[in-house]
């Protein structure tokens, strides 16, 4: 995700943490840098021209240069005018009597469809009871994509023929809903290759007759510009009550991110990070200025955590962390929960300072060795998990023919494993210690 504007800002601020005193032309020359870089991102070039005369403002003043730390300063204030632009988080409202209305509304490939099934299972976690509707009658299999997406996930999904009037099913999915019990309505509508004032007309005759709480937006980061002017055309018709960025996983460039809120003034209230069902976070503008700058993002990281950890286990772990009791079964729990979190490089990419090594990872490599690991520690008895210290020269030949690995994986892995132990007694002493050393190390 912005890979490519992040690594130009880490190496304008870079340039900068290298001088000790920073004149207001060493400012001037980063902030013709940093428009260069926010501008070959794709990002509008009226938020850019806005951002920067915000940032100009503050950094050449006493908050800046003249600071104690002048390079850190401008850092701080580039992150801070990025959060400004980036805009509020706007929580989803589902006020007033139930079955509450949410109309995904899009271009056709913007991901509409399965944003809608993430969606409503995102609000089924939080205590809703969705029914998704297949309210397109156009795109072939739409219906079909929903209710497959909805089979796999538990979710109920109201369909019709292919013949029937969208506005129609809307209309009776709501009433079905207020009968079955739902909290919560997901209509997936029509989407075209291009705005025309049919699917217009007919997204606004949805709106009047199901009245929804929200109306949002699903626009492809990857379209960049496009997305915008996108976004400012369904506003002026729809009067859109929030946005979905889908595939920035994929975006390169992060134009459309930084620049949609600031030009349309819709807020962004989602974002999709992935494929998977849980891909799909409430938009923090504070953890994504952070990712562009290549700062991680450890609440995203925590989030991911607790919803991939129960809390009994994740107490039951504390304890163990704690006492230093630290075994190969533990370790094996743990890459289990890593797994459930999402690929690895993304997983990095929210700690501080693994930007650069998360690109090194391709997430099928990282996969497989997780597989090998896990193989390597089933392929041990009880005890030598619980003691590896008694796993000889014949029981690693025995445990590498039981996994399908080498004597040396084996070896690597102890090796790792006793890594890992030193570091775990080294924070239960106060010495502290980096996360993952074998990361560090190139490893994996």
């Amino acid at each position: 995700m912005f890979e490519g504007l992040t690594q130009k800002l880490q190496g304008i601020f870079n340039r900068l943490g290298r001088r000790g005193v920073l004149t207001e032309a060493d400012v001037e020359a980063a902030l013709r840098e940093i428009r260069l870089a926010l501008l070959e991102a794709d990002v509008h070039y009226a938020v850019v021209r806005d951002l920067l005369a915000r940032v100009r403002e503050r950094a050449v003043g006493a908050e800046g240069i003249r600071s104690l730390t002048p390079a850190q300063q401008v850092v701080k204030i580039v992150y801070e005018e990025l959060v400004a632009t980036l805009g509020s988080p706007a929580p989803i409202r589902l006020d007033g009597p139930p079955p509450h209305g949410v109309m995904l509304v899009g271009l056709q490939g913007s991901g509409k469809t399965t944003t809608a099934a993430k969606l409503a299972l995102r609000l089924r976690k939080a205590g809703q009871r969705p029914l998704l509707v297949a309210a397109d009658v156009y795109r072939p299999a739409a219906a079909t994509q929903l209710e497959v997406l909805g089979r796999q996930l538990g979710l109920p999904v109201y369909a019709e023929g292919p013949g029937a009037d969208p506005v129609d099913i809307a209309r009776r999915a709501v009433r079905v809903a207020r009968e079955q019990g739902h909290t919560l309505v997901v209509l997936d509508t029509a989407g075209r290759l291009h705005i025309d004032d049919e699917m217009m007309a007919e997204l606004e005759a949805i709106r009047a007759a199901v009245r929804p709480q929200e109306v949002l937006l699903v626009v492809d980061a990857m379209t960049g510009q496009d997305a915008v002017r996108a976004a400012e055309a369904f506003h002026r018709r729809l009067g859109l009550t929030g946005l979905i960025l889908t595939k920035l996983d994929g975006d390169a460039r992060g134009g459309a991110a930084i620049s949609i809120r600031a030009v349309t003034g819709v807020p962004i209230k989602f974002i999709g990070v992935g494929e998977k069902p849980d891909q799909l976070e409430p938009f923090q503008p504070e953890g994504l200025a952070s990712r562009i700058l290549g700062m991680g993002d450890v609440r995203a990281l925590i989030q991911k955590a607790q919803e991939a950890v129960e809390a009994e286990k994740a107490a039951e772990m504390a304890r163990k962390l704690s006492r230093a009791e630290f075994t190969l079964e533990d370790f094996r729990e743990q890459l289990r929960t890593l797994r459930k979190m999402g690929p690895l490089s993304q997983l990095l990419e929210l700690l501080p300072g693994y930007g650069q090594i998360a690109r090194t990872f391709s997430p099928e490599e990282a996969d497989r060795r997780f597989k090998r690991i896990e193989a390597i520690i089933n392929s041990m008895t009880p005890e030598e998990r619980r003691h590896p210290e008694i796993i000889n020269a014949s029981r690693k030949r025995r445990i590498a023919r039981g996994s399908g690995t080498t004597v040396q994986e084996v070896n690597q892995l102890l090796q790792e494993f006793r890594q890992i132990q030193r570091l775990m007694k080294q924070m239960k002493s106060g010495k502290g210690g980096l996360p993952f050393p074998f990361l560090r190390s190139g490893k994996l």
